[in-house]
């Protein structure tokens, strides 16, 4: 019986996020990340992917291979929400999902067990309307006998699309590829074929397993000639819960002044509290992470006897561990993390009091699941472009420009169609900040 694999990836995921709440940005370039100096880019449209930007690029080189783009700080709720529509959609289809991020997953349909291959193509082009239909955004889909071909083949579709890689056909697509295209090949282990003179993936095949072993290791060399091999029966495996919540952030310039280092390390632990209230548990340990000028990096933690959701007590811990990391340079990173999640609260008689010493600066950082914490608006401006703004008889709308004293809104949202832009004095009493999920319309 056929196994049949599908890999599903939203199109620009965070860019086309914006596109669709801001309609006026429909069919223009769009970047999303952080807009200071130091900003890196979380996602690009595809309009501005034409122009060489990508995710993970600094920011200012984004905006110079695309000067025209439209910058834009990210809107975590606004994607989380997004995300999980989509989610719903997909479980509804099929039940076993295995999440890879916000917007990719793999699945494997109990409906497809016995399909060709024109089925699984139907199948997931009915898929990729529901999406549409309950999200807005487009999906491609990859389908194949295993994850590795269906991602490979979601790439294959994009944009927009279905790429269905029939069975046996497996060595046929994966062959002329680079060895760095197979699941689980780094830089490391890239280098070490190249000097053996594999370069492809046919030449790993071709390979006898002994010798790839005696390059990469009996359990990783095994893996990988499967997989160069066109063999992939690894089960798809449901992600638990992250174990912690977090958030962190680079500042466009260091931070010398301890109020400041509070003030920010006060915004992130209140980031991090709304991931914690939205997972509906609480969190025993607090854990701070301090980066300064010079690189170095420190980290220091403490848990609490009872587990808690008290934003105070949670704040006044991670200021207290973030003042005994201060480097004597300036601080360039602040992050706060909550972890020791559980789902049963006891609020402490004595908040604040740990039930235990604070972690030595030596201990690793646990694991982050980070949060995109907002950006400062510049000094003197109260507004920054990406705002989300309110006004009584205008309605949801977003700052495209501010400066001067003044303040460039659009008024528009995902069922309006493109809005009108309008000025006002920045300080107009009007104006007000707006929750993100308003730009929905509904």
């Amino acid at each position: 019986m056929p196994r049949w694999v599908l890999h599903l990836d939203l199109d620009s995921f965070f860019a086309s996020a914006e596109q669709l709440t801001r309609p006026t940005l429909r069919g223009r370039p769009v970047l999303v990340g952080g807009l200071g100096p130091r900003g890196i880019v979380a996602g690009a449209s595809g309009e501005a992917k034409a122009y060489g930007a990508r995710s993970a690029m600094p920011m200012g080189q984004a905006r110079r291979l695309c000067p025209h783009a439209t910058a834009l700080p990210p809107r975590t709720a606004l994607y989380r929400v997004l995300s999980e529509r989509f989610f719903g959609v997909v479980r509804a289809w099929a039940p076993v999902l295995e999440q890879i991020a916000y917007d990719e997953t793999f699945a494997e349909p109990e409906a497809l067990a016995d399909a060709d291959a024109d089925d699984v193509r139907a199948f997931a082009d009915r898929l990729r309307t529901e999406v549409r239909s309950e999200t807005g955004l487009a999906v491609s889909v990859g389908a194949g006998s295993g994850k590795q071909v269906a991602k490979i083949a979601s790439g294959l579709a994009k944009p927009d699309g279905v790429h269905v890689v029939a069975q046996g056909g497996e060595r046929a697509l994966l062959d002329p590829l680079p060895v760095r295209a197979l699941w689980g090949i780094g830089p490391v282990a890239e280098a070490t074929l190249h000097r053996s003179g594999v370069e492809t993936v046919a030449a790993l095949a071709a390979m006898d397993l002994a010798d790839v072993t005696a390059l990469l290791g009996a359990a990783v060399g095994t893996g990988l000639h499967r997989l160069a091999r066109g063999l992939d029966d690894r089960p798809l495996v449901e992600r638990g819960e992250a174990k912690q919540v977090s958030a962190e952030t680079t500042f466009d310039e260091d931070l010398s002044d301890l109020g400041a280092v509070r003030a920010a390390v006060a915004e992130l632990a209140e980031g991090a509290h709304r991931r914690l209230v939205a997972s509906h548990r609480a969190a025993r340990t607090v854990s701070v992470k301090i980066r300064s000028a010079s690189f170095g990096t420190t980290s220091r933690a403490e848990t609490h006897a009872d587990a808690t959701t008290d934003l105070a007590t949670l704040t006044d811990t991670a200021q207290r561990l973030a003042v005994a990391a201060l480097p004597d340079a300036g601080v360039r990173l602040v992050g706060v993390s909550f972890s020791g999640l559980t789902t049963a609260v006891q609020e402490a008689l004595f908040p604040g009091a740990p039930a235990s010493s604070p972690t030595p600066a030596s201990a690793p950082a646990p694991a982050s699941v980070p949060v995109e914490a907002p950006e400062e608006p510049e000094p003197g401006r109260e507004w920054r472009t990406g705002d989300d703004v309110a006004h009584p008889e205008h309605g949801h709308g977003w700052v495209q420009g501010a400066g001067h004293g003044r303040v460039t809104v659009r008024f528009e949202t995902a069922t309006t169609g493109p809005g009108r832009a309008r000025t006002f004095r920045a300080d107009d009493p009007a104006l007000s900040r707006a929750d993100p999920l308003g730009a929905f319309g509904r």
